[in-house]
């Protein structure tokens, strides 16, 4: 029994990859929580060398991430799919949409079994909403679609909000990005919505540049991209406005605000293009 019980820790330890840093758990570090390891820590620290603002840019992201979903909650949309969970970090996302909209019901997938090994923090929903958790990969949205969690959480023939938020600039140019996203897109009812974010390399160039070698160096793969590239994810569906923007300047709050007033978030300190968009 103890040489099971060992194999099965080792098979779990084996998955979990702790050895190689992963972009859920180093984005779990910039935002300050606990859900990271030595070298999820070193290439964080290694990219704040070259890139001071990504904690800066995590915090900005996820706040309009916030704002957005309320946002779409507000329209009325009652399901979200949301890709690239991360961590879970409260308020997640169904806390923040079932405020709105108690009955919302909510996807969520990931493809690090960290986040797995902690969705339960993803399944407390609200009585007379629902929430499930997917273990999956962005890069085959087919086996995201066709999951039974998807099949029966949500309802493909009425409108659902598609959060991608922070993943797409891990996906370079030879992983078709855009096709990808074209094919969650297509599955999608009418009003349906795309709740979206890229980093990129517009307001800090040359940080970036060196940002991206040290990524890569660490055996990670990533390419931000420019406006222009960005706006090409919303083709043929309606943004919200006021367009692709930088996220603070994205319907602002009062929290949002103070952190502009004091130029904690600034162009380049956050780095970000956001938007939301209607599926006409």
């Amino acid at each position: 029994m103890s040489e099971q019980n060992d194999e099965a820790a080792t098979s779990i330890a084996d998955r979990l990859n702790l050895g190689v840093p992963h972009s859920a758990r180093v984005y779990d570090y910039f935002l300050g929580g606990k859900t990271n390891f030595a070298p999820d820590r070193a290439v964080a620290e290694k990219l704040l060398e070259a890139f001071p603002g990504f904690r800066t840019a995590a915090q900005s992201n996820r706040m309009w991430m916030h704002r957005a979903a309320r946002y779409v909650a507000e329209q009325g949309v009652t399901q979200f799919l949301d890709i690239g969970t991360g961590i879970p970090t409260s308020p997640n996302l169904h806390e923040v949409v079932q405020q709105v909209l108690p009955a919302a019901h909510v996807v969520y997938v990931d493809n690090d079994p960290i986040v797995l090994a902690h969705s339960r923090a993803l399944l407390v929903s609200t009585e007379s909403g629902e929430t499930a958790y997917i273990e999956a990969d962005i890069t085959d949205p087919q086996a995201i679609l066709d999951s039974e969690e998807v099949r029966t959480v949500l309802d493909l023939s009425k409108p659902v909000a598609l959060s991608i938020v922070g993943v797409f600039h891990y996906l370079p140019d030879d992983a078709k990005p855009y096709e990808l996203l074209q094919q969650l897109v297509d599955a999608l009812a009418p009003g349906s919505y795309l709740i979206f974010s890229h980093c990129t390399p517009d307001f800090a160039p040359e940080m970036w540049e060196q940002a991206i070698q040290v990524y890569k160096a660490d055996g990670g793969d990533a390419q931000v991209r420019s406006r222009a590239e960005i706006e090409r994810f919303f083709a043929g569906l309606e943004l919200v406005d006021p367009g692709v923007e930088v996220p603070y300047r994205w319907h602002p709050d009062d929290e949002t605000q103070a952190l502009v007033d004091n130029e904690t978030f600034t162009d380049v300190s956050c780095s970000l293009w956001v938007g939301v968009a209607k599926k006409p």
